[in-house]
């Protein structure tokens, strides 16, 4: 594999790109997790989305992406330490918040459709330009859940800050291949509870998300035949259900990671991915999580990979789709700006014509994208500064 230099300012261009994806929850089972803090007197702010009732896209895809606005209303600077979020239809597959500055929240209202929400795959696209790197990097994550949870805690001693005056941008991905009722969707009636503690008064480090890809490539395996099988209409498809930001999406990380673009099928059960970037700013590691699709088998974070100061980060061996846990590090992982991230991930193709939301889903070449029988490598890193 060719590892090609790229500069700091297109390595966050792309960090955003991929807040499309999902957070995962930190396990206690893990052999590296802390005790997290649960505060005895917190702050609790609860927000209700508007009803969203899903429909499916009209491009043939079987995900829809919705933005809405929230305002959790604090005259004061907060640090959130923990998020709940409580869906009311299992459509719903993962929720990203966006911190919305309030220079954007003009833009914002000017989509928000009277309060109904807009659609918006990839990112919040505030600027109605998703197929543009600076749009889709422009509002950082505050919190987000994802498949097997719906409380996240932040690593002990830090907290994401939430400035006074600040609104809300909610993502909800609805995965369409479940919960249809006579081949309509279940009306959402989501809602959102942050509990926080005053930046005023706290202890807590301030806690930054960085994201960490590389290109998923799985052809058909063998025996497997079908139109989408050529990668060419694989990705002609990919923009017919996202749109051309998705498909320059994975032209990037394919040109950044050094993949080939055409992988032949063989018999493998079985394919790796994997991709060394430049870590994103000095500080200390706090937490490490992986998410995939439903192809996933494991993955492994190391840092400086094939050196002697190598340390793997984390290693999934077993991956759920359904379970995603991640891995808070104790002690906290020092990292400098010249270090680098590597993170690798492994598939097996073949679950795709077995797993109940897939099989009947015709055969084709998987590449990243949003909708959840595409794939993702995707690896989420809490960091602090200090």
């Amino acid at each position: 594999m060719r590892t090609k230099t790229i500069s700091r300012a297109a390595l966050s261009a792309l960090a955003g790109i991929v807040a499309s994806a999902t957070m995962v929850s930190l396990s206690a089972a893990s052999p590296r997790q802390s005790s997290v803090v649960r505060h005895t007197s917190p702050n609790s702010i609860t927000m209700k989305l508007s009803p969203f009732t899903p429909v499916k896209p009209p491009t043939g895809g079987t995900d829809n992406y919705h933005c809405s606005l929230l305002y959790p209303g604090n005259t004061t600077d907060q640090m959130i330490t923990a998020t709940t979020f409580s869906p009311t239809t299992t459509q719903v597959h993962h929720v990203i918040l966006y911190l919305g500055y309030p220079s954007d929240l003009a833009a914002a209202k000017k989509i928000d459709n009277k309060g109904k929400g807009w659609t918006c795959f990839g990112a919040p696209q505030l600027t109605g330009t998703p197929s543009q790197i600076s749009e889709v990097g422009r509002q950082p994550w505050l919190a987000a859940s994802g498949p097997g949870h719906n409380t996240s805690y932040e690593p002990a001693g830090t907290g994401m800050p939430l400035p006074a005056g600040a609104f809300i941008i909610v993502q909800v991905h609805y995965n369409l291949l479940v919960g249809m009722k006579g081949g309509k969707s279940p009306i959402d009636k989501s809602t959102v509870t942050l509990i926080t503690e005053p930046t005023a008064t706290s202890t807590l480090k301030p806690l930054k998300i960085d994201t960490y890809v590389a290109p998923p490539d799985l052809p058909c395996p063998a025996g497997k035949k079908g139109p989408l099988c050529s990668r060419a209409k694989s990705m002609a498809d990919l923009k017919a259900r996202f749109g051309q930001g998705e498909v320059n999406f994975v032209n990037l990380i394919e040109f950044i990671c050094g993949r080939s673009k055409s992988i032949p099928a063989d018999s493998a059960t079985v394919v790796t991915t994997s991709c060394t970037l430049p870590n994103q700013g000095a500080g200390y590691i706090q937490s490490v999580a992986p998410h995939m699709h439903m192809l996933g088998v494991s993955m492994v974070v190391k840092l400086n990979a094939g050196t002697p100061d190598e340390q793997v980060l984390m290693n999934q061996t077993s991956y759920n789709f359904d379970l995603q846990r991640g891995t808070v590090l104790v002690p906290p992982v020092h990292v400098t700006k010249s270090d680098k991230i590597s993170v690798t991930c492994t598939y097996n193709p073949v679950l795709r014509s077995l797993l109940p939301q897939t099989r009947s889903l015709p055969n084709r070449y998987i590449t990243w994208g949003d909708g959840s029988s595409d794939e993702m490598c995707l690896a989420i890193v809490g960091r602090t500064t200090t």
